[in-house]
């Protein structure tokens, strides 16, 4: 089944909105890590400013039977506006579907980054449609 998550973007303070969160929700993260955690062959080509590394680079923590996702913004996205702050997160039951879904959603937008395997097992990619709209699809490959 396919579901569809909200992805919020914080300023550097993502941690802390997370661990609101989590109180408020009486969950457990199911995924926390940050930009320094990041291999140097997925990061980006040029250094991580060292007050970037502690920043979270993805968190996502269940609700239910569905997941709300963040990150901290990075230099190369530079700060959001809150407000402005949320990506809509996919996750699908195949590797076919994601790319469908990528390619309908790309179609006349902009892909930020292609689908493609990942450091921490999903096969990603992100993009923003013809209206603005910032997507991130997901496939998670059966263990």
């Amino acid at each position: 089944m396919t579901t569809i998550n909200p992805y919020l973007i914080f300023n550097g303070n993502c941690e802390e909105a997370f661990n609101f969160y989590k109180s408020v929700f009486r969950g457990e993260f199911e995924f926390f890590g940050r930009f320094n955690d990041m291999p140097k062959e997925d990061g980006c080509d040029e250094p991580m400013p060292e007050e970037f590394g502690n920043r979270i680079m993805h968190v996502s923590l269940p609700i239910g039977k569905n997941m709300l996702m963040g990150s901290d913004s990075n230099p190369s996205m530079g700060n959001v506006t809150i407000g402005q702050n949320v990506n809509i997160s996919i996750n699908t039951d195949t590797k076919e579907e994601a790319d469908r879904l990528f390619a309908g959603l790309s179609k006349e937008g902009k892909v930020t980054m292609p689908m493609d395997d990942t450091f921490w097992g999903d096969y990603f990619g992100m993009t923003e449609d013809q209206f603005g709209v910032e997507w991130m699809i997901s496939f998670k490959k059966p263990q």
